[in-house]
């Protein structure tokens, strides 16, 4: 078995677990056989004190059919 890596950002208004799920979700239209996520770095945009938006780096890996 052969296992893939790419890396991509996700971003959301709402927080970093929509962030990370909007990653996922946009990889998976191009990507099939998905098996894991791993969230390397997380930030967020303020603005007058307040959080805007989230955003994620992260590593998706998944399987190469054969």
């Amino acid at each position: 078995m052969i296992v893939k890596v790419i890396e991509v950002i996700g971003t959301s208004d709402k927080g970093f677990t929509e962030a990370t799920q909007n990653a996922v979700t946009e990889a998976g239209k191009t990507v099939k056989n998905i098996e894991s996520v791993y969230v390397k770095e997380m930030n967020a945009n303020v603005t007058d004190n307040n959080i805007v938006s989230y955003g994620v780096n992260a590593k998706i890996s998944f399987k190469i059919d054969k």
